[in-house]
Formats: structure tokens, C-alpha cells, sequence
């Protein structure tokens, strides 16, 4: 396995690759953008990651999403994307919950025991309350904001939660913790794009609410694999920076006399 980690680490050094294999990472979400976030965050080195999704791989998945391949539809998605990152490093310790995020379980995922939280999840209801608990922890949290009708990459940006413009779900997000009086505990960043685009096309039960693994959709938006990736990337980028940023600094208090 030696070979796999030599160019990240001819970037990185040693010391960063030792942090990010003893770096602990919990993921929700493994869709469009979700699956690109685990598949970088594997690659680069992180020696634990633990995924939560509760849907299965759709044949509407396979334009943009990882997991969905037309031999994979109708396969819990944790399940496809915990073999193809086993594929990638077999002694990376992969977590695979087949399982909805809600306030209801949201003790059994014992946040506090990550170093890092990443949020890729769509259903606002869960999604705050993950941001509202995570921040509550000393987990570093980051966060996608809305992924669908994007296709600028040069757009796509990231800020602090309450300085995102131009995005749905972060307006509908601030409004709901303001309504309800409550308050992220800590800055988190988040990955978002101020374009939003229109829908130019129409699909068979376009307007009905779907149903993903328990979690309602209002409606259905359209969206592209170059968007979700990066976005994905985005969001394993900033893990892997911000554990990088850490190890160079705590390697130049080592050398200081």
C-alpha cells in the first residue's frame, strides 16, 4: 500500500500522512455529492471514515453519483461505495450505516468520538439538526450547501455558514434556526454556489414529492456529475487542508529551538 499514499505524501510529508491515517472522519450522505467527498477523503489518506446513508443506488442516480452504475442499482449505497473505497485501500477502516440521520438517532452516532463531520445530507429538517448537534461537539464540521441546478464550476465557493449568498438551502437553513431561536455553537464552512439555474426540461411525475430512504424531497431538481464532484472534492479538500495546516504546524513547533 506503500505506493498508493507516494504522491500525496511527496506533497504533503510524513507528518500530515500520519495525521490523516489517524484521522477519524463521519460522513452523511454518500449521493452526488456525498460519494466523491468519501472517494477523495480515501484517497488522500484518512484511515477511518464512517459513511450514513439510508437510500439505495436509482437508475436517476447514474448521471452523476459514484455509487450508480447499472450493476449497482437497487444496492444500498453505503454498501457499493464501502467496497469500491475497500477496493482502493483494504486497511482503511470503513463504517457503513444503512441508515436515515434524525433527531431521533442522532445520539447513536456518537459525534463526539470524530475528529470531523461533513454534512452532505438534502432533508433541511435532519440537516440542521446534524449542524445545530455537530457543532455542539469538538468536531471540526463542514457542510454542502445546495448542489442541484449548477453547472458553472468557476462559481462554486466556500464561506462561513452565515455569509453563503445566492443559495435556497442555506436561506431556508438560517430561517428555520432563526425561527426556531437557535444557533450553530461554531463557525462551520460551507461549499455553495450563488448560480440557480432554471429546470429547461420536464421528466414523468417531475412536480410529485420523491421519497429517498425515508427522507421527502419537495421537488425534483436537475443536476450534473461536474457540479456534485466538485462539491464533493470541495468538502474532502477542506478536511484534508485543515489536517494538513495542522501537522505542518505542529511540526515547525517541534523544530523551533
Amino acid at each position: 500500500m506503500e505506493a498508493l499514499h507516494q504522491r500525496t505524501e511527496l506533497l504533503l510529508g510524513t507528518p500530515t500522512m500520519e495525521a490523516l491515517k489517524s484521522t477519524r472522519v463521519i460522513l452523511f450522505g454518500v449521493g452526488g455529492v456525498g460519494g466523491w467527498c468519501a472517494e477523495s477523503l480515501i484517497r488522500s489518506g484518512i484511515g477511518h471514515l464512517t459513511i450514513v446513508d439510508s437510500d439505495t443506488v436509482n437508475p436517476t442516480n447514474l448521471n452523476r453519483q459514484l455509487v450508480a452504475t447499472t450493476q449497482t442499482v437497487g444496492r444500498a449505497k453505503v454498501e457499493v461505495l464501502r467496497e469500491r473505497l475497500l477496493s482502493i485501500n483494504p486497511e482503511a477502516e470503513i463504517v457503513a450505516h444503512h441508515a436515515l440521520y434524525t433527531p431521533e438517532n442522532a445520539d447513536s452516532y456518537a459525534l463526539a468520538s470524530y475528529h470531523y463531520v461533513v454534512d452532505a445530507i438534502d432533508s433541511l429538517e435532519n440537516k440542521a439538526h446534524l449542524l445545530l448537534t455537530a457543532t455542539g461537539t469538538p468536531a471540526i464540521v463542514v457542510s454542502s450547501m445546495g448542489a442541484a441546478l449548477k453547472m458553472d464550476p468557476t462559481r462554486i465557493s466556500v464561506a462561513e455558514f452565515w455569509k453563503v449568498r445566492g443559495c435556497p438551502l442555506a436561506a431556508a437553513l438560517r430561517r428555520r434556526f432563526k425561527r426556531d431561536g437557535a444557533r450553530l455553537r461554531r463557525k462551520i464552512k460551507c461549499v455553495y454556489s450563488e448560480e440557480l439555474l432554471a429546470n429547461a426540461g420536464t421528466v414523468s411525475g417531475d412536480e410529485a414529492p420523491e421519497v429517498h430512504g425515508g427522507s421527502v424531497k419537495a421537488r425534483t431538481n436537475g443536476t450534473v456529475a461536474h457540479a456534485v464532484a466538485i462539491f464533493g472534492f470541495t468538502l474532502a479538500g477542506l478536511v484534508v487542508q485543515d489536517i494538513w495546516k495542522k501537522a505542518t504546524a505542529s511540526q515547525e513547533g517541534q523544530n523551533t529551538p
